[in-house]
């Protein structure tokens, strides 16, 4: 319920959040990321750690399917985010380049004030 709140009440800022399981390996990778940058992006980002396991509401709406998803939104809309893959609705795996991730939601943050 508190993502929920956060997607739809916050104005300024993207809403960074990493769907998958505490325990994964790759969530574990993508958390460490996340978690060191969330400093460096608290001006124009907030970012959750959803386990889907304990909070399975988000499954069916988001096609969380991967062991490990980042999603982006900005005033209560999904952002779609295009990285070559073929998927732009998500990340569904780690990033392990702080600067990277950085870089990402900071594009992410731009495009969508605009």
């Amino acid at each position: 319920w508190a993502v929920d709140q956060a997607i739809v009440n916050e104005e300024d800022k993207v809403v960074v959040i990493r769907f998958g399981h505490d325990h994964d390996s790759t969530c574990m990778q993508m958390d460490e990321v996340l978690s060191s940058i969330a400093e460096s992006v608290k001006n124009f980002a907030v970012i959750y750690l959803v386990d889907i396991s304990e909070v399975p509401d988000f499954n069916t709406m988001y096609e969380l399917y991967d062991p490990c998803t980042t999603m982006f939104f900005f005033r209560n809309k999904h952002i779609m985010i295009d990285l070559g893959t073929g998927n732009n609705n998500k990340i569904n795996w780690a990033l392990n380049n702080k600067q990277e991730m950085i870089d990402i939601i900071e594009v992410v943050y731009r495009g969508a004030k605009k």
